[in-house]
């Protein structure tokens, strides 16, 4: 008996064939017919290609925050966890534009193309780096600062360590140094002044 076509196994075989075509290429038949399954199959699930696209962008943006996640829910020492979610951040997009640049070219031009899913995903991780910045305000050892607003400043401060349109730069030997260097900058901006 053939396995049930889900959501998740249209989006996995849509994320390998993305990877081996590319995004200009990849039509729905191609991911039906990765499936084995008519077109109309596909179609139930996603209402249309961009929604599919949409759908797979979601689905590597997810795997890049859940980890975030678990450093925002750890407690204690808010400066620290500061500094070690943008080190994931900026650790896990280079690792895949490193590991699999296939996979990082289609998700850079795809990202390009799904603008509500990006902009999302930007006020999700601008959102978890206030949770942290209210840890460490709640605590003291941040300065009282407004933490959506801080939060979005690490945010865009660290761009170029995390975000795809920088990727070229990623290979710059210095990088790591630079990375931690912006990051005491904006430590001890954040400290409380006395």
């Amino acid at each position: 008996m053939p396995e049930a076509l889900t959501a998740e196994s249209i989006m996995q075989a849509a994320e390998e064939v993305l990877r081996r075509y590319g995004p200009a290429k990849t039509t729905v038949v191609d991911v039906a017919r990765a499936l084995d399954v008519s077109h109309g199959s596909v179609y139930r699930h996603f209402p249309s290609k961009a929604a599919l696209r949409d759908a797979v962008t979601q689905r590597w943006l997810d795997r890049i925050s859940a980890p975030l996640e678990e450093i925002v829910a750890e407690t204690g020492d808010p400066a620290g966890r500061l500094r070690t979610w943008v080190r994931q951040l900026a650790a896990s997009k280079q690792s895949i534009a490193r590991e699999d640049p296939e996979l990082f070219a289609t998700f850079r031009k795809v990202t390009a193309e799904s603008g509500e899913v990006i902009d999302a995903h930007v006020e999700h991780l601008a959102a978890q780096l206030a949770r942290i910045v209210q840890d460490g305000v709640a605590d003291g050892v941040l300065a009282s600062v407004d933490p959506q607003v801080s939060g979005r400043a690490v945010l865009q401060a660290t761009a170029m360590f995390h975000h795809p349109a920088h990727a070229d730069e990623w290979a710059d030997p210095a990088l790591h140094d630079q990375l931690e260097a912006v990051l005491d900058l904006l430590l001890e901006g954040l400290l409380p002044r006395g």
